[in-house]
């Protein structure tokens, strides 16, 4: 309607002068697709935008495939081999189950924020046939954000879960850290989570 197309003229003025005439241009709303030329566009927002978005010349903001970001790894044997985690505290994952985006760098367990934004992570780690207490922390930049302990010295098979919202930052650096005790065993069971929730 009339209202539509003025509203679609207030949001993309320099848009609307390259068209040709009769070129149809819907937007009844902020997130309803512009049809250009055959070709679907969303506009997300007015802003330019880099890091998995594709930044036209007028500064539109268009999120592509590559704005998705997901991983999940696991450790696939029974055993951490003694020159790993409880030597570094890092704790480490052998196996990627999904890893959209190729942002979570298996070598080093530790996953880099291609972007700003909001992101997810969750962890489950299980310690076996172990009488001591374990400590694990979801590390970002190298700061304990939450943890998690497993301790109870009548239970041969226990778990140290926790999960989180945090916000990151393009570049920024998450990965589990044994703050306290020694890990032995149970790593078919143990995983390492996150992924994006929505750009900033």
């Amino acid at each position: 309607g009339e209202e539509g197309a003025a509203a679609a003229a207030a949001a993309l003025p320099l848009l609307l002068l390259l068209l040709p005439a009769g070129c149809p241009v819907r937007a009844q709303n902020d997130t309803e697709p512009i049809v250009l030329e055959g070709k679907c566009l969303v506009v997300c927002d007015s802003s330019p935008s880099a890091d998995g978005a594709i930044t036209s010349s007028l500064g539109i903001s268009v999120r592509s495939g590559s704005a998705k970001v997901a991983f999940s790894a696991t450790r696939s044997t029974n055993h951490e081999p003694s020159e790993m985690s409880n030597r570094t505290m890092t704790i480490y994952f052998d196996q990627v189950l999904v890893n959209i985006g190729n942002h979570f760098d298996l070598t080093s367990s530790i996953f880099v924020a291609p972007r700003k934004g909001i992101y997810s992570f969750s962890f489950h780690v299980v310690k076996v046939y172990n009488r001591q207490t374990i400590q694990v922390s979801l590390m970002q930049n190298g700061y304990p954000v939450i943890s998690a302990f497993a301790g109870d010295q009548d239970v041969t098979r226990e778990a140290a879960s926790n999960g989180v919202l945090l916000l990151m930052e393009r570049e920024d650096k998450v990965h589990l850290k044994l703050e306290r005790g020694n890990l032995m065993g149970g790593w078919k069971y143990s995983t390492f989570s996150g992924f994006l929730v929505f750009p900033l």
